[in-house]
């Protein structure tokens, strides 16, 4: 029996699209039934969507017929995975909020099987903070978010907000069907959380970024992280339903999706971020501090002046944040620090973790050269060690890495795990 999709489409210009993704999904042999809400049938009509699906299309919760089969909730079961999409702002806030005023969103409220959205708006709309709200409260609850392309859009603006291609979408699809199935049916919205496991009601605190210390007002002392890492964790964390609080040192980088955001310059920022979002479940903490300062930093420019010296910098070391966190009264459950080392990486993760009293070092080999190095890559190689031993993880995406470290920490948070 092929795998079966129930597809909502919302209005919006992308809902075009949709009659695409029913084609590739077909393709791949995936049933598919339809559902129009009333604006999307102001841009596709039911007898198209109806030809490509080869079954009935619905638009009206109070078909007499359906109805007297209680059609909404039978139609809400059948499918293995509920698409939305295109998921406009207007949808996404109903879903969030429990608001079932149509044959889609009463769908929605009734199933039990996992529900994959796929956002498209305005991009004003997508960073909106009721939009981010909505979305943090939907993965929450268990929902697959993708995150919108950028690029131009219909309204002549340029950002994120369209609807990715019906191709990437329908490999979405293909990923989520191909998930085990969960052993309690109802549980499946709550705890349906893709690849990273459930953090729901935990707070993560996470910081990222390197941090900047001033010499005088148009110099600092700093290094090459470019927060990546750190970001792909938050977002991770996000996805798997974690009230996260990420503190950022100076980077140029989006804000993940329903991520508290504390902005940083200096070490001594950081720790008093880091302190005054205390208590957390679980700390992760990336971020690449400066290890010194300078003394004194100068309130002008320091010039040059003529005799070939360096002008003299007394440096005094910064507060180290994790090793504050591991004797603190407010300690996290679960503390995890990164190390990023040159030579014998396991070795000094290992010092590292006994004198900082931390639960895990991430560790990774930063020595290549600039351009070469994970600091400021798009893949890390990383080393778990802990007092269980060392765990070696391969070459990931940054995001891979993210998403398998989460997975980690909300079994380690779990119940169970006790």
């Amino acid at each position: 029996m092929p795998q079966r999709v129930l597809l909502i489409v919302s209005g919006g210009i992308a809902a075009y699209k949709s009659l695409e993704l029913v084609r590739l999904l077909r393709k791949r042999g995936i049933a598919v039934r339809a559902v129009l809400t009333r604006s999307a049938k102001q841009f596709v009509t039911p007898l198209s969507l109806g030809v490509l699906t080869e079954d009935q299309v619905y638009d009206d919760l109070f078909d007499l017929k359906a109805e007297c089969e209680i059609g909404h909730i039978q139609l809400s079961r059948q499918a293995d995975l509920v698409v939305v999409a295109p998921a406009t702002a207007n949808i996404l806030a109903k879903m969030a909020n429990g608001i079932a005023d149509d044959l889609a969103t009463t769908l929605l409220l009734a199933t039990d099987k996992p529900v994959l959205a796929v956002p498209a708006m305005n991009v004003r709309m997508w960073h909106h903070k009721a939009t981010q709200r909505n979305l943090a409260q939907l993965r929450a609850d268990g929902v697959h978010v993708m995150e919108p392309d950028d690029g131009e859009m219909a309204c002549g603006e340029y950002g994120k907000g369209r609807l990715p291609e019906p191709e990437a979408i329908a490999v979405e699809v293909e990923r989520l069907l191909a998930l085990p199935s969960r052993a309690d049916p109802l549980a499946g919205q709550q705890d349906f959380m893709g690849d990273t496991g459930s953090l729901a009601g935990q707070h993560v605190l996470i910081t990222a970024g390197p941090t900047h210390e001033p010499i005088d007002p148009v110099r600092y002392i700093a290094n090459r992280s470019s927060g990546k890492q750190g970001f792909a964790i938050a977002a991770a964390a996000a996805r798997a339903g974690a009230r996260v609080t990420l503190v950022a040192g100076p980077v140029q980088l989006q804000t993940p999706a329903g991520v508290i955001r504390i902005d940083v310059e200096t070490a001594r920022e950081m720790l008093s971020a880091v302190e005054a979002a205390l208590p957390a479940d679980a700390a992760i903490i990336v971020a690449a501090v400066a290890d010194w300062r300078v003394a004194d930093a100068a309130g002008q420019k320091i010039k040059k002046d003529g005799s070939g010296q360096p002008a003299p910098l007394a440096l005094v070391e910064n507060p180290d944040i994790l090793a504050t966190l591991g004797h603190h009264a407010q300690r996290p459950k679960l503390l995890v620090g990164f190390a990023a080392e040159t030579e014998k990486v396991a070795d000094h993760a290992q010092a590292k973790l006994a004198k900082k009293g931390a639960d895990w070092i991430v560790a990774n080999d930063v020595s290549g050269a600039p351009g070469e190095s994970v600091m400021g890559g798009e893949d890390n190689a990383v080393q778990i060690v802990s007092a269980q031993g060392i765990e070696c993880w391969p070459r990931l995406p940054k995001h891979a890495v993210a998403d398998k470290l989460i997975a980690k920490v909300a079994h380690a948070l779990s119940p169970s795990a006790d």
